[in-house]
């Protein structure tokens, strides 16, 4: 486990783990939900994981490329769908690690999986005044053009009295399986539980921030690069998580091409890259 420390926040990376963060905390308040000691971060809601080489859900793993139809791994038995990629799912290591910085990076070649995903993907967390900055890119080290897509999973915690505020242009219904099925009009989210939970939603046309107001901390999200128009909001009912979820695209975008619209997979030349940074700003 890394431990940082910058600017009033703390943090602990699991770079064995997928990369993910298993604790962030201003001030001593937990932003997140801590994950517990041996814990995996996959399958608990808690911490935050990285979404690559895609994020949310490819319907059967389904990724046509070119007329040829290539296959992820089902990861979502249940539901017949490959959720959240495969980063998450194999070690990270460690380039450099600071007080307040580190760096990770992952190499991976779907060879194996029969897939042409090959790329080289780094991870960036940093803390200081400014809020933690989380930095994602991937860059495509296969020799023919390939979609690509990130994002990040946070599970920030939600306490009673929890509102969420942000902007969007457009609002996915989902099916049964939580994939796109129309897309329909809205101003975003503005409220309080009333608001939010039930939803694994996914919205277009994000204008970048959002913001979550707890009784005990508030905090400002800010995303730029492929981060910057496409968001998923997970709020299970009766839980104590909200995820608000920064993506590159809309819930499989290749097999829906006009939703894709909203925000299509990034078809990556080789040597090509895809970037993205979301920094959490944090006020008591």
């Amino acid at each position: 486990m890394l431990h940082l420390e910058g600017g009033d926040w703390t943090a602990s990376l699991l770079p064995e783990a997928g990369g993910a963060v298993a604790s962030l905390a201003f001030r001593g308040r937990d932003a997140l939900a801590p994950l517990p000691l041996g814990a995996d971060p996959n399958t608990s809601f808690c911490g935050a994981f990285v979404m690559a080489p895609w994020a949310n859900r490819l319907d059967g793993g389904l990724l046509p490329v070119a007329g040829i139809e290539y296959r992820a791994p089902v990861n979502r038995p249940e539901d017949g769908t490959a959720i959240h990629g495969l980063a998450r799912d194999r070690p990270w290591a460690v380039r450099s690690a600071g007080h307040s910085r580190a760096v990770l990076t992952q190499e991976f070649d779907g060879a194996d999986l029969g897939l042409p995903w090959r790329y080289a993907a780094r991870l960036e967390v940093r803390l200081g005044g400014a809020g933690a900055a989380v930095a994602l890119s991937l860059s495509n080290r296969a020799p023919l053009p390939f979609p690509f897509g990130l994002g990040w999973h946070p599970f920030f915690l939600r306490p009673p009295g929890t509102r969420l505020r942000f902007r969007a242009a457009t609002l996915f219904a989902r099916d049964a399986r939580c994939l796109p099925v129309a897309a329909q009009p809205t101003a975003g989210v503005d409220g309080d539980e009333a608001a939010f939970a039930g939803l694994d939603t996914h919205f277009a046309g994000w204008d970048g921030t959002a913001e979550i107001s707890r009784p005990d901390l508030r905090l400002r999200l800010a995303a730029s690069g492929a981060w910057a128009g496409n968001l998923q909001v997970f709020a299970p009912v009766g839980g104590n998580v909200l995820c608000v979820e920064p993506v590159s695209h809309v819930p499989d975008a290749p097999n829906r091409p006009a939703f894709a619209a909203h925000g299509p997979m990034a078809v990556l030349p080789p040597g090509g890259a895809l970037s993205a940074r979301l920094v959490i700003a944090a006020a008591t």
